[in-house]
């Protein structure tokens, strides 16, 4: 399993990276803006997308509006991890699948993603 996790902040993509390779043992690359995240999303295919939404440069849901696009990424889950806990309902309208406030627990974390890719594999079948 792969998992992209954008973050603009490295202790926090550093912080998550732990989370996610011990609570659902994925591999794990990090993005520390939205282009990287993007050129990133367009070469590689991710079973799980964590994408915070406060960014500079375009942002975080610009990220999210593209990745929706046409890249190889557009039906993969996106869980938004964010400190702005007040575009929760924005976010899922455009796309995401989930959406995290910080700080996050790595137990919910980990539910989180392991639901998504258990649907993800329900819709594969």
């Amino acid at each position: 399993m792969r998992v992209l996790i954008v973050d603009d902040d490295e202790a926090m993509r550093l912080l998550l990276a732990g989370m996610v390779s011990s609570e659902v043992k994925a591999e794990v690359q990090l993005a520390g803006t939205c282009e990287q995240a993007l050129r990133l999303a367009e070469s590689n295919a991710y079973d799980v997308i964590l994408l915070d939404l406060l960014m500079p440069g375009i942002g975080g849901f610009a990220v999210l509006y593209r990745l929706r696009g046409s890249t190889a990424n557009a039906k993969t889950p996106v869980i938004i991890v964010s400190s702005d806990g007040a575009a929760a309902q924005r976010c899922l309208a455009a796309g995401a699948n989930a959406y995290l406030v910080k700080p996050v627990q790595p137990r919910e974390l980990g539910a989180t993603i392991r639901h998504h890719l258990a649907g993800r594999s329900h819709a594969r079948n």
